[in-house]
């Protein structure tokens, strides 16, 4: 199909017609835009010239015929499905996982004997409870509830 059409006159005929768009483009909108109507009007008989438009219709014939057996042959659709069931047990099978995992950290080493505690964890150093300075009553009672969510957070 590639070599029934006459390919230089056509490339010839989108690069005539880009240039004297590029042309124009160049009297109305400056030459930046000139020049660069003028780099896509090239690119047709670049690509003939260079051989590379054979290579694009070969791609484009592919995908096409790809996509066209994709929407019309009903044995494809069923390796879409089972992919799709592949994708699904993939992502389920990961949520399963990641809900063990999570059950199986939650327990202590003494429970879980095949999981034996790291060496190298630095043990936590002891806090030692700040010792605030005597404030007035009303001082106190005012910073009480911070004083409540600091100790809770455990930070002194």
């Amino acid at each position: 199909m590639f070599n029934s059409i006459a390919w230089l006159p056509l490339c010839a005929g989108l690069t005539a017609v880009g240039l004297v768009f590029s042309f124009l483009a160049f009297r109305r909108r400056g030459a930046a835009s000139g020049m660069r109507m003028a780099a896509w009007a090239l690119l047709p008989v670049a690509a003939y010239l260079t051989g590379a438009l054979q290579a694009l219709w070969t791609i484009g014939a592919t995908v096409v015929g790809f996509v066209t057996q994709l929407v019309f042959n009903p044995l494809v659709w069923a390796g879409v499905a089972v992919a799709g069931l592949s994708v699904v047990l993939f992502v389920a099978s990961g949520v399963m996982r990641g809900r063990k995992l999570a059950s199986f950290r939650k327990k202590t080493p003494a429970e879980a004997p095949d999981v034996k505690p790291s060496a190298n964890k630095a043990a936590p150093k002891p806090q030692q409870p700040a010792v605030a300075p005597k404030q007035s009553p009303k001082a106190e009672d005012d910073f009480s509830d911070i004083e409540a969510l600091l100790k809770k957070r455990g930070i002194s």
